[in-house]
């Protein structure tokens, strides 16, 4: 027998005691066959007893085989003492080298995990305040590889716009470019919109270019007044419309190619697709719906006057939706779907003011509204030529019998009532006339006078006599 032995087990997957032996194949299971154990009381200093085989079943032995030395029925990881030459020691006055060596290992993993976040607090830090590369704060040089379009957003700061150029791959760094635009007062006057840029350029030159006009691009301005198609004048000279003039705010030119969007593709989206698709109101959609057999004239008014940033290249749907839908907000912040004139919709309250904004100037829309109202009224037609002109796209003050008789959706010398749509993008005024027509028991008006003002009649024989007068158009 030996001078010493094992007598305890640790558990399972806890670390080997050095120089000891467990007696079984697997270290940490019980095995078959005897093992040592503690002397019994009275035993000689030093002896060993060897367990038989009858004490594989002692009931002191817990269900994974590792004996309860002090039958207490403490936790088994107290029992895990060492045995040598004298008395067996207490669990209680000192740790066993198992748990020292497990101390061991655990202070050495806690400085590990120390060390680790210790680096990862870092690192993180470096990189939070840009100073863990050089490389990533380095500014571009020269003038760039491709040409892009960049947008700035309505309220963009110079923080915004440096980390959307970033983004892009315009400028390296936004602070580099938040401290160039700091250097150079004109970026205060910097407007949201479309501009053409380069990649991989200096901070310094993406500041150059977005304060120079000429990088301005997809800008758009629309008249009051202005309808979908061209218009011809008496002269011969030709006024755009508004889908031609869109189309050209459309192109743009990137590294030598010439990019727009067609005429044709607007013509087309504006007549074939979706009423949702193109951002049509709600309370304009069984109007402009009735409407669909007239091809693209269908959102004739839908799009107001004013200015817009048209996006380069962008498809048909996209750009004739957003023009929709800002227009459309603009109405409904101007009442326009609340509106209650006579019994009319909204629709035909938009109809009634591109009527003002083509036959009259501002200041006259309200007494305008209220002839097309008692002319309505009395189912009297309206008898406007301006309604005549608009299927024909001529701008026109007169017109010829032939034409006032031929029967078109809009010509109101040909129906009673009013035009099928809109014939033109009222301006705000012509809309507040529309809205809030003037008392009066007017029928006719007609231009008098040599400074183009309008004269309002009750009868037909004071109308004709104002043209008797030289009032009247030639």
């Amino acid at each position: 027998m030996s001078d010493s032995f094992d007598g305890g087990r640790t558990r399972p997957g806890a670390p080997r005691t050095p120089g000891h032996d467990d007696g079984g194949e697997e270290w940490g299971r019980r095995s078959v066959g005897p093992r040592f154990v503690a002397p019994p009381p009275g035993a000689a200093t030093g002896d060993s007893v060897l367990e038989p085989d009858s004490l594989l079943d002692d009931p002191l032995l817990d269900p994974d085989g590792y004996y309860d030395s002090d039958h207490a029925g403490e936790p088994d990881w107290a029992d895990e003492h060492d045995y040598d030459a004298g008395p067996a020691r207490s669990r209680r006055t000192g740790p066993s080298r198992v748990h020292a060596t497990r101390r061991r290992v655990g202070v050495a993993v806690a400085l590990v995990v120390l060390l680790v976040l210790g680096g990862v607090v870092y690192l993180g830090g470096k990189a939070l305040f840009g100073q863990f590369s050089s490389s990533e704060t380095e500014d571009y040089a020269g003038g760039g590889e491709s040409d892009v379009v960049f947008r700035v957003m309505e309220g963009d700061t110079a923080g915004a716009i440096g980390a959307a150029l970033v983004r892009d791959d315009v400028v390296s760094s936004a602070s580099l470019f938040t401290k160039a635009a700091a250097n150079d007062t004109r970026m205060a006057s910097v407007q949201p919109g479309f501009y053409k840029l380069r990649t991989k350029i200096p901070a310094a030159t993406a500041v150059s270019r977005l304060v120079d006009p000429k990088s301005r691009v997809g800008g758009l301005v629309i008249p009051e007044g202005r309808q979908l198609d061209d218009v011809r004048g008496k002269d011969g000279s030709v006024t755009p419309g508004i889908l031609s003039t869109l189309a050209k705010a459309s192109c743009v030119e990137l590294d030598g190619e010439r990019r727009c969007t067609s005429e044709a593709d607007l013509r087309t989206a504006a007549a074939t697709a979706d009423l949702d698709d193109l951002g049509v109101p709600d309370w304009a959609k069984t109007e402009v719906q009735a409407a669909s057999s007239e091809k693209e004239k269908r959102i004739e008014g839908l799009i107001r006057p004013g200015s817009y940033d048209v996006e380069p290249g962008a498809p048909a749907t996209t750009l004739l939706q957003r023009m929709i839908s800002s227009s459309a907000t603009a109405l409904q912040l101007a009442g326009l779907p609340e509106a209650n004139v006579d019994g009319l919709t909204p629709y035909q309250v938009l109809v009634v003011a591109s009527l003002n904004e083509r036959e009259v100037k501002p200041g006259e829309y309200d007494k305008v509204t209220r002839v097309i109202l008692n002319r309505l009224k009395i189912s009297q037609k309206l008898e406007f030529d301006s309604t005549v002109n608009y299927p024909l796209d001529l701008q026109y003050i007169a017109t010829t019998p032939k034409d006032r008789a031929t029967v078109t959706p809009w010509n109101t010398y040909a129906s009673p009532g009013l035009p099928l749509t809109p014939i033109a993008s009222p301006g705000e005024e012509a809309i507040t006339g529309a809205m809030n027509p003037a008392e009066g028991t007017w029928h006719y008006f007609v231009t008098c006078g040599t400074q183009g003002a309008t004269c309002f009649s009750d009868t037909y024989d004071q109308h004709l006599a104002i043209i008797a007068g030289g009032g009247g158009p030639p």
